[in-house]
């Protein structure tokens, strides 16, 4: 099940490019290391940085690399100017919530969020990912599910992929109380 705004972001997707997925990178870790290195030489070694989505998970996926720097609201806009003197104008920007960065390392795509660590959104995925951490069976069924998106329209995977977050959000949360 889908929310409201997740329908609205996913219809605003792309139904004619598809989606290749490639096995994990092993050297995904280095080179994450290399964005992070630029990011805190920049902004201090305070600010954190953290390695998420499949190549932090070990997986299959987008041949990317997802970076994420979480940050208070009170200090989310006064990074996004730094940040693009280092990468670039945002790809996107969700005020308050998300703002997108690319970049690329030795050939690898990079995606650098830098998230208001209070949204929901940000809160989630720290769940989701913690969860595949220690849940084997479900990591590998997130794992077929990347692989079986392989050749699928933009919208229809993240579709896919944001069902299976949402049914383990709500078992995390149905856990808790």
């Amino acid at each position: 099940m889908l929310t409201q705004d997740q329908k609205k972001w996913i219809a605003h997707l792309s139904n004619k490019d598809t989606i290749t997925i490639v096995p994990f990178d092993p050297t995904a870790e280095q080179k994450y290391q290399k964005i992070k290195q630029k990011i805190q030489d920049i902004l201090g070694k305070d600010i954190p940085v953290e390695h998420r989505g499949a190549t932090s998970l070990g997986i299959s996926g987008q041949n990317e690399i997802d970076i994420y720097i979480p940050i208070s609201p009170a200090k989310f806009n006064s990074l996004i100017k730094p940040l693009s003197n280092i990468f670039g104008q945002p790809r996107s920007l969700y005020p308050l919530e998300r703002v997108r960065f690319v970049t690329e390392e030795d050939g690898k795509h990079i995606d650098i969020f830098l998230i208001n660590k209070k949204h929901n959104g940000w809160i989630n995925g720290i769940k989701f990912e913690n969860y595949l951490r220690v849940n084997s069976k479900k990591l590998d069924e997130y794992r077929k599910l990347k692989e079986n998106g392989n050749g699928i329209s933009v919208r229809e995977y993240y579709k896919r992929k944001i069902e299976f977050i949402n049914l383990i959000i709500k078992k995390i949360d149905s856990i808790k109380t």
